[in-house]
Parts: C-alpha cells; structure tokens; sequence
C-alpha cells in the first residue's frame, strides 16, 4: 500500500507543471471594417498555402521573377536558415525528456613517493586502467522541461511565421517596384509619342512661319515644347534603372547581370473585393508570428517559476577498474552505483525572483507587441482597401479629363490653323493633355501598387473564383 502510494505521488509530481498555462491574449476589434466587409478576432493560420497570389495580374514576366524570390533572395535565406536553426533547438530541448549514456575509458599512471632511502625519494609508479557506462536523467517534477520545450516549439513556429512574412515581403516589394517600372516604361511610351506630336506641331509652326502667317515666337515656343517633353522622357530613365537595380537585388542577382526589356503595359487591373474572407486576414505571418512568441515567453515563466522547487536526478554508473590490463573485466574489478539526488536552491539573493519578474515582463513586452501588429495589420488593411475605392474614382474622373483634354487639343489646333487663335493657346492645351494623361497613368500604378500592398496585408492570395477582372 505504501508502494503504490509512493508511484502515485510521484505520477502525479511528473504530470504537473508549474507556470500559467498558455491563452492567446485578447484583442480589440471592431465588428466591421470601415471600408466595408465583416470580419473576427484574429486566429494566426500561417500554414495555409497563399499560393501564386501574383497571378491575378496576369503578367507572364512578373511571374518568372516572383518564381526566383524564395530560391535566391537573400533574406529570405536568412530567415530560412534561422527557422531550421529553431527547428534544431526544438529537437536539442526535447532531448532532455530521456536520461544519457556515456562510456568512459581512462588509462592513467601516477607516481607516489613511498619515503627516502640513502637520501634519495624513493616511490613507485602505478598505472590505473578503468571503463565505465554512465547514465543520468533528471525528473520533470514541476514542468520545467516541458515548459521549456513548449517555448522552444512555440519560438520555431514563429520563425516558420518569419519566414512566411520575408517570403511574402520581398514579393510584394518585387512586384510593386515592376509595377511602378512598367508605369515609367508606360509614361516614357507616351512622352515619346507626345514627342512625335510635338514635332509635327513645330514643323507645321516652321511651315506657316516660313509663309510669313505665324510669328517668330510661336516657332520659339514650339520648339521649347518639343525640347522640354524630350528632357522628360530622358528624366525617367534614372528612377527606372534604380527599379531595375531594386528588382536584381530581390532576385539575388548583381544589378549589372541583370536587365528588363521596355514593354508596354498590358496588366489587367483587378478588382479586389471589400467583402474579403476574414480568414485572410488571421493568414498574415507577422500576426502569426507574434502570437507564437506570445506563447514562448508564456512558457518562460514556467521555467523560472520552477526554479523556486528542487530537481531530482537519478544516475548510474557501472564499469570495471584495476591496475593490472588482464584483470580490469574480471569480476573482482567491477564496480557499480546507483540513486538518486535532491538539489534545492537555499539562498541566491533574490536571483530566482528577478528572473520571474523577467520573464514576466518579457510576456507583457510580447502581448503589446502582438496586440500591436493586429492592429497595424488592420490599419494596413483598410488604408489599401481605401486607396483602391478612392483611386477607382479618381481614374473614373481623370479619364474624363484625358478624353476632354485630347478633344480640346484638337479643336484649338484647327483654330490655329485657321488663324483664329495663337499658338500660346495650342501649347496651353497640348501641356494638359499631356499632364492629364501622365496622371492618369500614375493613378494606374498606384492602384496597381496599393492592389499588391492589401494582397500583403491579407497575408497572401486567395481562390482565383474570388477575383474579377477589371480592364479599365
């Protein structure tokens, strides 16, 4: 009766563990975003597959580049290296739910003096020859090993979450920085079709110039028009090169290996719904990762918690010594042992306290921070959600303004030639067109660029059902 007592208690010892077990930290969340769309507290579920969320655009070449990211940027080898590293100490901590062996053999000879004879030391020398096993194993009484296989595991699966959000970071950077390269190839393209059409403009200015019907300071004017577009469409060769050179890095690769054909643009812009699931918003790897470092620094209090308790080691030891090679595995040199030890600390200056008061502080630092990237994940959210509605309608207006723009360049240049207006009114008109039309293209790259940021902010792509085309 005694026996069984004593197993259960000890059972019951093994089975407990100190510290506060683990509750993913409340948030504040509203019930609906601003911008439209219901959603629910966040549940970080960084092992759904986001998928070649980059195909929405439908742009072969941004897909051959996003395809190089994850095997050769740079960070994101750096973050897959430090998550194989936090896999190894997952592995290294559970380690010590299991005792160790280790062999010993020593072979060692010492000289002891024995007294003096003739007044010289007299002494012999002894060889002692020994082999031994070994074994340890210390019991988990109050948890402190569990917990600190718990935050080793939890600390892996936030690198797991890391390496998500590099992986997802460096696609976004990649596929904004083509996106804007692409509107830089496309504002080029039209600055240097403006230039044809300002060509033709100062040769019929010439014309009429040279037949004595327009001044000379039309003929000056139109060729400062012409001049001024060129050095524009120059100009916007140094922001590309630096994208091209952006785009090289995130791709591994040397800027000067690395170049991208002008193009023009021919990316369908999509229409990302307000009503997205929630679920993609629990997808977003930095939440993921904050919550999980959330439950490492839980367990840490644990650990420290159980410092405060003794630990029970039981060792063993079996093996054979003697001083003579021939009989060191005979049975008179065997020698054996085995119990177990009790260690408490008695007094350590408030060293236990402080390390738990520590610990503590590190969970609350890590609840703020968790609580922290939700809501910068939400603010993410809901500004691209915004920028999109916001900059359809500005697209909507501004294409009236390029059609409005292109009607009146028509009509003003016909009235010039019929001699009922001044070229000042031609150039008037053709410089709004043209920054009418270079505004419409940027707004094109801003939402192409916000569309890129919210898929971001999501944590990644979707269904292709879930997405309409938009091809204005």
């Amino acid at each position: 009766m005694r026996r069984s007592t004593l197993a259960f208690l000890a059972f019951a010892l093994a089975g407990c563990a100190v510290g506060p077990d683990y509750r993913r930290p409340e948030v504040q969340v509203a019930s609906a975003y601003k911008e439209g769309g219901e959603w629910k507290p966040a549940q970080p579920q960084d092992d759904l597959d986001r998928g070649k969320w980059w195909g929405i655009f439908g742009d072969p070449q941004l897909d051959a580049l996003l395809q190089q990211v994850e095997i050769s940027n740079q960070n994101v080898l750096v973050a897959e290296a430090q998550f194989r590293r936090a896999q190894a100490l997952v592995a290294s901590s559970r380690a010590v739910y299991f005792p160790t062996l280790d062999a010993n053999v020593s072979v060692v000879r010492s000289r002891s003096p024995t007294g003096v004879i003739g007044g010289t030391t007299a002494g012999r020398t002894i060889t002692n020859r020994s082999a031994s096993l070994n074994s340890a194993w210390e019991a988990d009484l109050w948890g402190r090993l569990r917990r600190t296989v718990e935050s080793s595991e939890a600390g892996a699966q936030a690198s797991a979450a890391d390496l998500a959000a590099a992986r997802l970071s460096a696609q976004a950077e990649l596929a904004s920085d083509y996106f804007q390269l692409r509107i830089l190839d496309a504002q080029k393209q039209l600055l240097e079709d403006t230039v044809a059409a300002f060509q033709k403009s100062l040769d019929l200015t010439k014309n009429r110039y040279d037949a004595g019907v327009a001044a000379k300071v039309d003929l000056v004017q139109a060729e400062t028009q012409l001049k001024s577009t060129q050095a524009q469409a120059i100009d916007t060769g140094v922001q590309r090169a630096q994208l091209e050179h952006a785009i090289a890095v995130l791709i591994g690769k040397a800027p000067a290996e690395f170049s991208i054909a002008p193009t023009p643009l021919a990316v369908a812009m999509p229409r990302v719904p307000v009503g997205l699931p929630s679920e993609l918003l629990e997808r977003r790897p930095d939440v993921a990762a904050a919550e999980r470092r959330v439950a490492a620094a839980n367990a840490q209090i644990g650990v420290a918690k159980a410092a405060y308790f003794p630990s029970l080691t039981l060792s063993a030891s079996y093996g054979s010594r003697s001083a003579v090679a021939s009989q060191l595995f005979t049975a008179p040199s065997g020698f054996w042992s085995i119990g177990p030890a009790l260690a408490q600390s008695i007094f350590d200056a408030g060293l236990r306290r402080a390390q738990t008061e520590q610990a503590i502080a590190g969970y609350d630092a890590t609840v703020a921070e968790y609580r922290q990237a939700v809501l910068a994940g939400f603010q993410e959210v809901e500004d691209n959600l915004a920028a999109l509605r916001i900059l359809g309608e500005e697209a909507e207006v501004q294409d009236g303004a390029v059609r409005a723009a292109r009607e009146s360049v028509l009509l003003t240049t016909n009235q010039y030639k019929a001699g009922i207006v001044s070229y000042i009114n031609v150039v008037t008109v053709q410089t709004t067109q043209l920054n009418n039309e270079r505004t419409a293209v940027g707004i094109l790259g801003r939402r192409l660029v916000a569309a890129v940021i919210l898929v971001k902010a999501l944590g990644g792509g979707w269904g292709a059902a879930e997405i309409a085309a938009d091809n204005r």
